[in-house]
């Protein structure tokens, strides 16, 4: 069984920073990569940052310049430094994880983690 778990939300104003946390435990044989997504209310999930096994990086063009994704692949453990936070990036935070536990490699989800940035 794997679970994914998401950490270090929270309320900040605005130009603050946050970071976040993601973890993967269980039956892991390969995670491939990690990603941050996040939705607001109204609007649909769209991407924040992901990053791959060999540390290859994708930005959501909103965040880029402003949030840091890395990964620390022995604690299969992924971050999300966000500074200059913004009132739009109130949203959920999501943590995806595309790994390998069975046969095949599956997309596994945290329950998420609020982030609210007040002006």
């Amino acid at each position: 069984q794997v679970q994914v778990v998401e950490s270090g939300g929270g309320s900040v104003q605005a130009g603050g920073s946050l970071r976040l946390s993601c973890a993967a435990s269980g039956r892991t044989v390969r995670i491939y990569s990690m990603g941050w997504y996040r939705q607001a209310p109204g609007k649909p999930r769209e991407l924040v940052a992901q990053i791959t096994d060999d540390g290859k990086t994708t930005y959501g063009d909103s965040v880029k310049g402003r949030f840091t994704v890395s990964r620390d692949n022995a604690k299969n453990t992924m971050y999300l430094q966000m500074m200059t936070l913004r009132p739009e990036d109130t949203a959920v935070y999501f943590c995806n994880a595309y790994l390998e536990s069975g046969p095949f490699p599956f997309d596994y989800w945290g329950q998420g983690t609020q982030v609210t940035v007040s002006s």
